[in-house]
């Protein structure tokens, strides 16, 4: 095999709760994480060389800080033997700054992309492993099942919330995560909840305590959730700029959607449980 082509899913934070600061400064966090059946598209082709190249390198975003690059360095270095180089190819259909986990996604991609190509044998564990070092949200897509999330977000405990179908709309605006978790504003202490509730998928368990922050800042994102929230819980996701209703059949979701304002980004997609790039990944073994 000499080239792969894989899914990179967008993933949504069903709750995102602040329980905590700790030393070092991050947030404690609680979260329900779970998948979509909407992303990015990779492609890997191996290379004569030992070359990592882009194929089109993304504007804005030098190679250095580019987390497939540094996914793929970062795998190259577990490894003495001798390994080809790859040309990667993205397809970009998820905004850069929404909090789908874009970014975090396709790291994660190219570490089990390149973990086939390259013939390395790593496990899934040291995978994601690897991807804590790029960020917190990468392991989670590395395992790839829907998860209650702790600590910053890489604790990991399988979770199935409901499979519904999701309106996702991002507001023109772009958010800085550190603004939002450096506001005086933000919530750090709500109260630390069991994993049962995530496993119900009571919608009444389910906050984001950055969305009031963000609702004062940003008045694209509280105008997109005010018009959302007519049709049912509307919520942020992360700390980016795009929200999401949920709605229990496709149908129904592509109605709302047919009916957005004019002007405003986005999509409909299906919650999964299983990531898209695990299923692809059991169709080629």
């Amino acid at each position: 095999m000499t080239d792969l082509t894989l899914p990179s899913p967008a993933k949504l934070n069903l709750c995102l709760h602040i329980v905590g600061k700790r030393p070092d400064g991050y947030h404690e966090l609680q979260t329900l994480f779970q998948f979509l059946d909407f992303g990015d598209d990779l492609t890997f082709t191996l290379r004569d060389d030992n070359h990592i190249v882009l194929a089109k390198p993304i504007e804005g975003v030098p190679d250095e800080d580019n987390l497939i690059v540094r996914a793929a360095r970062l795998l190259a270095e577990t490894t003495s033997d001798p390994i080809p180089g790859v040309t990667i190819d993205i397809q970009k259909r998820l905004p850069m700054g929404g909090g789908l986990g874009g970014g975090s996604s396709n790291a994660a991609t190219t570490l089990l992309a390149l973990n086939k190509l390259w013939k390395l044998e790593q496990p899934l564990e040291r995978l994601a492993e690897l991807g804590l070092e790029l960020g917190a949200d990468v392991p989670v897509f590395v395992h790839g099942h829907a998860a209650w999330g702790e600590g910053v977000g890489e604790k990991l405990t399988p979770a199935a919330p409901p499979e519904d179908w999701f309106v996702v709309l991002k507001p023109d605006c772009n958010i800085s995560t550190g603004e939002i978790f450096s506001h005086q504003g933000l919530t750090r202490n709500t109260p630390r909840i069991k994993i049962a509730p995530a496993f119900e998928g009571d919608a009444s368990t389910y906050r984001n305590d950055c969305e009031d922050v963000v609702r004062r800042l940003y008045p694209e994102v509280h105008q997109g959730l005010e018009w959302l929230a007519q049709f049912g819980p509307a919520r942020l996701t992360g700390t980016g700029a795009c929200i999401f209703g949920r709605f229990p059949t496709e149908s129904k979701a592509r109605n709302i959607w047919a009916s957005k304002p004019s002007g405003i980004n986005g999509f409909v997609a299906k919650g999964v449980n299983i990531s898209p790039l695990h299923t692809k990944l059991t169709e080629l073994n």
